[in-house]
């Protein structure tokens, strides 16, 4: 297992709090990209955040934005995809500016099955269905 999922491992389970509270380790995921604690909330789409806070950890490199279709220009694409690497989904419309991004944990022949924050409100591994898929991508080590 490589160093990017056994870091997005350590975080399952991190689930938004329902209420006015929030999990101050979502609010962290934004926060050590340098954005100011006040302006988010755990409602706030975090999916790009977690996937960022965990490339940082692991020592990779990583889009800094919080937009999950900011990953189609980090790293480099992949037609054979393995564990770890990045899977960059379309949500609403394959031409809307809205995504997901997550670790990819396996594929079948319907279906990516994702590690990623914010995916039931909380981080976990779900499967969302190939023909969403945008692109694979592979992340360099920095240095």
């Amino acid at each position: 297992m490589n160093s990017l999922m056994s870091t997005a491992l350590s975080q399952y389970g991190v689930k938004e709090v329902k209420g006015a509270k929030d999990h101050p380790q979502i609010i962290n995921y934004f926060v050590s990209l340098g954005y100011d604690r006040s302006k988010f909330k755990d409602e706030t789409a975090w999916c790009s955040a977690f996937v960022n806070w965990v490339a940082k950890q692991a020592g990779y490199e990583n889009s800094n934005k919080l937009t999950a279709r900011s990953w189609l220009t980090v790293g480099t694409s992949t037609m054979a995809p393995e564990q770890g690497d990045l899977v960059v989904l379309w949500r609403d419309h394959p031409n809307s500016w809205k995504g997901h991004v997550g670790f990819l944990v396996k594929e079948t022949n319907r279906y990516v099955y994702l590690l990623g924050g914010n995916q039931g409100d909380s981080v976990s591994i779900k499967a969302y269905p190939k023909k969403r898929v945008l692109d694979f991508r592979k992340l360099k080590k920095n240095g």
